[in-house]
Formats: structure tokens, sequence, C-alpha cells
């Protein structure tokens, strides 16, 4: 036997990843909620204090601006500086999706700031696939409704 081949390591497969690159474990997740968490923030006060209904430099709806229709999503910045500033009516007026999505969503972050600061998970532990579907099917039925002329209460204004 060679004595040179004896004392070297096996060789590492060609598709392996160093561990300091996985991004597991617990500091991880509370890191990316931090950063998340703060990035929300952020948005929130811009939209807290620069109304959208004004313009300035928020981003346009690139579907409405080429074909004039109304994506699901149309209203929606408008909607939350609305609900920021606790006009529900207007919010629901601009876009009433959001304002049906947004304590699911405002739920489903609080659960994962739960179990990242807190170590525990808040029920439900899992969201169900089919719930995913289901709001994907709402979201392409409520794009298609608002752009209908006998739906057009749903379109933003």
């Amino acid at each position: 036997m060679n004595p040179a081949a004896a004392n070297t390591a096996p060789a590492a497969p060609l598709n392996a990843v160093p561990p300091i690159i996985r991004p597991r474990g617990e500091r991880w997740r509370l890191i990316a909620v931090l950063s998340l968490g703060s990035a929300l923030l952020a948005v929130a006060a811009v939209l807290f204090w620069f109304n959208p209904a004004n313009g300035g430099f928020y981003p346009r709806c690139a579907l409405h601006a080429l074909t004039g229709l109304h994506c699901p999503g149309c209203g929606g910045m408008r909607a939350t500086h609305q609900l920021l500033h606790g006009n529900i009516a207007e919010a629901f007026r601009l876009n009433p999706l959001w304002v049906i999505v947004a304590p699911l969503v405002a739920w489903l972050m609080l659960r994962e700031a739960a179990r990242a600061f807190a170590d525990r998970a808040l029920p439900p532990k899992r969201v169900a696939i089919w719930w995913i579907w289901v709001l994907a099917a709402a979201m392409m039925i409520f794009g298609v409704l608002r752009n209908l002329p006998a739906f057009r209460w749903l379109a933003p204004s």
C-alpha cells in the first residue's frame, strides 16, 4: 500500500457546498426575520408619510400602463396607505382583495417572527397547500372581474 495515499482524506464530491454557505439554524432565521421586518417597517413608513395617490416616486403598474387593464394588485399601495391611516372603507374601495388578505399576511409574518424569537410556532403550524391554490384562484378571478363592465366597482378609482 502506498503510504502517501493512506494519509490523504477522501476527495469531496464536485457538487459539495461548504457548510458555512448553507443558511441553516436559528441564527439565520432570526437574521432573516429581522431583515425582512426592518425592510417592511421602512416601506410602511414611506407609504404612511407619502401618499401614492399624489404620484411621486412610486412605480406604476406595468400592465395598466401597457394595456389599460387593472391587475389584482392595482390600487394596493394606495389601499395600504389608507389602511395605515385607518381608512378601511377607502382602502376597500381601492383594492378589496388586499384589504381582505392583508390581515392574513400580517398573521403569517407575526407567526414567523414568533417562531424566530420565541422558538414557538403559533397555530396553524403549516399552511395547507390548497390554501395557496385558493388564493391564486381568487387573485385570477378578481383580476378578471375588476376589468368587466358589470364589476367596475372592483377597479380602483
